[in-house]
């Protein structure tokens, strides 16, 4: 047997409203948490993962230039003695 409750109905409904007024108020914080925290970002004097890339790499090479320099040298001044 089923029984149609109103109050039962009404309170389903007003636990559904409830629900969707939850999930709309969390999509709206995250929204402007995003929005916050890329102001946040963009004010500070940050590099982007490419340019550190670039520049690591650059690091990389001139640290194997030297190394082959310094060998060089180290041959010279063996050859000199």
């Amino acid at each position: 047997m089923q029984t149609n409750n109103k109050f039962f109905d009404d309170m389903a409904q007003l636990a559904s409203g409830a629900a969707g007024a939850v999930h709309s108020v969390k999509s709206e914080m995250e929204g402007q948490f995003q929005a916050w925290l890329e102001r946040q970002l963009s004010s500070m004097d940050l590099v982007t993962r490419e340019e550190f890339e670039v520049v690591r790499l650059m690091a990389e090479k001139a640290r194997d230039e030297n190394d082959a320099l310094r060998a060089e040298l180290e041959v010279l001044k063996s050859s000199k003695d």
